[in-house]
């Protein structure tokens, strides 16, 4: 079975298996994942800052016991910091480019995960669906005349097209479980202050913006890919 069909099917915690069990590499994963980034790119409109170096670099060293070793990942362009990469915001206004990771962002690293791009967002995050005059729309790829809802648009797309099988999402209205019900993917909006935000904020408003994920069913991948 090729790679690339590996990605489609497994989702995260399936794919580390396959590393720690060396079916699969992390470069072999990672390259496949940032074909597949490219290949759906123009259609779907995902990516705000595509990572493809750092990630190729990242999963020559990746240790494999790791928890998610080699697991290609995405993390949100917004309120989260990746030291040397910009964050916009879904704006056009200067980017932030931090010379620290969040602690998010550390602890993705420490599980193995390797990000290969941060994910769009609209504007701030304040709308639900994922559209800006910085980046344009981000459509969904199960039909590109929908939406993927927002603010976590970008990374639910990529994931829903099978570019990584996981991706960091944020929520304060809605923004992991509205593009999560867009898109069929799991997602869940997690207890106030149960994630860390720092050090960028210690809350977000007033306590209603949490950090987690969105994540595959490979049940339906597997099912929609036969």
């Amino acid at each position: 079975m090729s790679v690339e069909r590996v990605l489609w099917e497994q989702d995260a915690t399936g794919l580390a298996g396959l590393v720690q069990q060396g079916e699969v590499s992390p470069q072999e994963l990672v390259d496949a994942a940032i074909a597949r980034a490219e290949a759906t790119r123009p259609d779907i409109n995902a990516i705000a800052e595509p990572l493809y170096d750092a990630a190729r670099s990242r999963a020559k060293t990746v240790d494999r016991k790791l928890p998610l070793a080699g697991v290609p990942f995405a993390i949100k362009d917004l309120g989260i910091a990746i030291k040397g990469v910009p964050t916009h915001g879904g704006s056009r206004i200067p980017a932030f480019t931090a010379d620290f990771n969040s602690v998010m962002t550390e602890r993705y690293l420490a599980a193995g995960l390797i990000p290969i791009a941060t994910s769009t967002s609209p504007e701030h995050g304040l709308r639900l669906m994922t559209e800006s005059a910085a980046f344009g729309i981000t459509r969904n790829p199960w039909d590109t005349g929908h939406t993927t809802g927002g603010s976590s648009g970008g990374a639910a797309a990529l994931v829903a097209a099978g570019v990584v099988p996981a991706a960091h999402a944020s929520d304060g209205g809605g923004s992991i479980r509205v593009p999560s019900a867009c898109s069929g993917l799991v997602g869940l909006k997690t207890s106030r202050g149960r994630v860390p935000l720092t050090p960028l904020v210690s809350e977000s408003w007033y306590g209603m913006v949490v950090d987690h994920a969105v994540a595959a069913r490979s049940a339906i991948r597997r099912c929609c890919s036969t």
